[in-house]
């Protein structure tokens, strides 16, 4: 069976994986995009020339398509979303490091995201490594964050405000701090920046310092990778085990991407 080509990104995470038709993949490719996003938690893909019907029938041999809170999809794919940054806007969708969807009881699994119309400079995404996280954690702490539970809450300011226009309120779930991948059965942190508002049981207050603590953990370079997007790029990421940051450095510049979120399990 041939082999598909992987370049890694960094050590953390991270894989480009070359000389593949994602119009035309075949059970073996699709077996092993599945492996390489085991291991290294976020895959990418250049080049590729992708209808919204060919970014669903990939997503639907990948896993099981599901469509996102707050943006509506397209007119008989719901599950295909498109997310614009017109040149005169100044926010950029999810401009906040997270983790999809972690205000569901049930989060997203992961997602697809592809370039369509991506600027010339700018637009970079960043992507964390959530088990390197915790490993990097004093044994003593991993072992305190293992008994806490956090609440994640979609209508927190952070990033409530890079959804304009959107007004469904009041999704919000409590999860594990310390979840344990259903696949690999490794053990990651599981709060973000986003939508974690405070620990079970614990006031807001209370909870500030640790949470601000490991999200600045989560944010350090030497956890991540960074994708500079071209058109025709395809991300494909495990949101149980990394995050993501899309930066916002390029104002007064279309960029036009499809997505499309995988239905996901309650984090254990």
């Amino acid at each position: 069976m041939a082999q598909l080509r992987h370049e890694p990104l960094t050590d953390p995470i991270g894989c480009i994986i070359h000389d593949t038709d994602l119009r035309q993949v075949t059970d073996n490719e699709v077996a092993q995009i599945k492996a390489a996003l085991r291991k290294h938690l976020v895959i990418f893909f250049r080049d590729q020339q992708l209808t919204p019907r060919n970014l669903f029938d990939l997503a639907s041999k990948l896993g099981t398509p599901a469509p996102y809170p707050f943006v509506d999809g397209l007119a008989g794919l719901p599950e295909v979303v498109e997310i614009v940054k017109q040149p005169e806007d100044t926010v950029n969708f999810g401009g906040v490091w997270h983790s999809d969807t972690a205000y569901l009881e049930e989060p997203a699994m992961g997602a697809l995201l592809y370039g369509v119309d991506i600027p010339r400079e700018g637009g970079d995404t960043l992507f964390a490594n959530m088990y390197a996280v915790l490993e990097s954690l004093s044994p003593e702490l991993r072992l305190f964050l293992k008994n806490l539970r956090a609440v994640n809450d979609a209508d927190k300011a952070a990033i409530s405000q890079t959804r304009p226009g959107t007004h469904r309120k009041g999704l919000k779930a409590c999860h594990p701090v310390v979840r344990t991948h259903p696949e690999t059965q490794r053990e990651l942190l599981y709060i973000n920046r986003a939508h974690t508002t405070h620990f079970e049981n614990w006031t807001a207050e209370e909870s500030t310092p640790l949470l601000d603590f490991l999200c600045q953990r989560i944010e350090q370079p030497e956890f991540g990778c960074r994708f500079k997007w071209e058109p025709g790029s395809l991300a494909f990421w495990d949101n149980r085990a990394c995050q993501h940051f899309p930066i916002n450095d390029y104002d007064g510049h279309l960029r036009r991407m499809l997505r499309i979120s995988f239905a996901g399990k309650r984090p254990v």
